[in-house]
């Protein structure tokens, strides 16, 4: 990913505070404006809305911080607050934190209109979705990057899907979607083909229990957050619905005319 990541950094000496999910949005970021033939002349007019996944952490770095925490083999806060946490990078923290994708994108692309973050499923990927198309029907912004990233093959992910009552057997991914939205006037004046229009958005919430197993059949996706735009790439000329319901209460539906 290395590799990938350079040609869309501002300085080289970002990349140590970046961890997976930031180089995976900002190539995702850096391609949909490239795609879109966005020239960015005014970043202000461009808002940013993400979905991040749950918050990632490697086996290796819980291991040390763990036993730098134990005083005869139990944990002991004076510990961990002394050795444990001395036992990791300090920059480890800006590389885990669920806002860090919104920043790299802003900062290295040169983005300074609103911005949006919420975590961590396609529930909350639908919120950011709605804010960004109202945003764009207010005449707030030009263009919106709307999108979900997820580093989802790492220990502490992987650990907290097995707790999961009516847990699903996926292989989940890493993934990183974002997409380039403007409204259909503003897309018509640079004559700029439009790849998939929004015909129709839904959301709806229920209150449930988090501690319970669902007592419905809920839709689960091996891309997590990143979903609906990966789906929405993939999708064949026509109409498209994407419709989703999800462990944390929502449902949602949304339809598309795909060029």
């Amino acid at each position: 990913m290395q590799d990938e990541v350079l040609p869309w950094l501002k300085s080289r000496k970002m990349r140590k505070y970046m961890g997976k999910q930031d180089e995976l949005a900002l190539i995702a970021a850096g391609r949909a404006l490239a795609n879109a033939k966005v020239e960015i002349e005014d970043g202000s007019r461009i808002g940013v809305y993400l979905c991040v996944g749950y918050i990632p952490f490697e086996r290796a770095d819980i291991d040390a911080i763990t036993a730098g925490s134990l005083r005869d083999g139990q944990f002991s806060m004076a510990e961990f607050s002394t050795v444990g946490i001395e036992q990791v990078n300090p920059l480890l923290t800006f590389r885990c934190l669920p806002n860090m994708p919104a920043f790299h994108v802003s900062l290295n692309l040169g983005l300074r209109g609103p911005y949006y973050v919420t975590y961590p499923g396609i529930g909350q990927f639908y919120l950011a979705l709605e804010a960004a198309a109202g945003a764009l029907l207010a005449g707030e912004i030009d263009y919106a990057l709307v999108g979900g990233v997820a580093d989802q093959r790492n220990f502490l992910v992987e650990y907290h899907y097995s707790r999961l009552p009516q847990r699903t057997a996926l292989e989940r991914q890493d993934a990183a979607a974002l997409l380039c939205l403007e409204t259909r006037a503003h897309a018509a004046d640079r004559r700029a083909p439009a790849r998939a229009e929004l015909l129709d958005l839904e959301v709806s919430y229920e209150p449930h229990d988090p501690l319970a197993a669902p007592s419905f059949v809920f839709d689960d996706d091996a891309l997590g957050p990143a979903s609906l735009a990966c789906a929405l790439q993939q999708a064949r000329a026509g109409e498209f619905t994407h419709r989703a319901r999800t462990r944390d209460g929502f449902r949602v539906q949304s339809r598309w005319s795909v060029a």
